[in-house]
């Protein structure tokens, strides 16, 4: 009989072929939350399912920004320490705007890696992709380094870009305790970001009037803008 280490590795080996075979992110993920669900305890999938509906609950997905809304302008940094302004990149052309909630998520670093992939497309059609995250500079270089990126990711300190967007939420005094149990979100995010709260995992077309031309908002940390659809709206998109 195998023991149960070995049918666990076996079974993380085929969830992580599942995950690399997958035409598609939407299909990631899907095998990554599966792979996911056989590690956690039954208290545990229930905590995040109602930290998920909490989110839900306080409608943040209708409150935040929406097509037809200006675009907040911004300036943030880069791990580089350089400067990055957004109304400046929309002189070249359309921005693809997106958040990620830190390197120690795993749906996020599938999202990244799955971006990474349709870079060129999206160079293509004329657009910039710039990913905004709450983690501090060297987390992000991690982050982009562990996934080679090579797309800007900047630190949103303090939540103030996500915040100006209208993304933030509060996690559920559950997930926060599990997340604290797991890792620390001040160590990734600095001491004033505090350890409870998030932005969504927002996604948004900017056109060049800085006004926002397509839209990705889901209550469900788990569901991503798929790449392909943005190359899609970005090679229709009027420039």
């Amino acid at each position: 009989m195998m023991k149960k280490n070995t049918i666990t590795s076996l079974l993380a080996l085929v969830g992580m072929l599942a995950i690399a075979q997958a035409d598609t992110l939407e299909d990631r993920l899907k095998a990554r939350e599966a792979q996911g669900s056989t590690r956690v305890t039954p208290e545990i999938k229930k905590a995040f399912k109602e930290g998920i509906a909490a989110i839900d609950e306080a409608r943040i997905v209708e409150k935040a920004k929406q097509v037809g809304d200006e675009a907040p302008d911004f300036t943030l940094k880069n791990a580089a320490g350089e400067e990055v302004k957004l109304s400046e990149e929309l002189k070249k052309g359309p921005v693809v705007l997106t958040w990620y909630r830190g390197g120690w998520c795993p749906y996020c670093n599938i999202t990244l890696a799955a971006l990474q992939e349709e870079l060129p497309a999206i160079k293509e059609a004329g657009a910039t992709l710039i990913a905004l995250t709450p983690e501090l500079p060297d987390k992000a270089l991690t982050t982009t380094e562990k996934n080679k990126l090579e797309f800007e990711v900047l630190t949103d300190l303090n939540h103030k870009v996500a915040t100006r967007y209208d993304l933030m939420f509060k996690l559920t005094p559950d997930v926060e305790n599990l997340y604290n149990q797991m890792f620390d979100l001040k160590e990734y995010n600095g001491k004033d970001a505090g350890a409870d709260q998030l932005p969504l995992a927002a996604t948004y077309i900017i056109g060049q009037d800085r006004k926002i031309k397509w839209a990705f908002l889901h209550h469900d940390y788990h569901k991503r803008a798929e790449p392909k659809d943005i190359v899609r709206f970005l090679q229709k998109l009027e420039k």
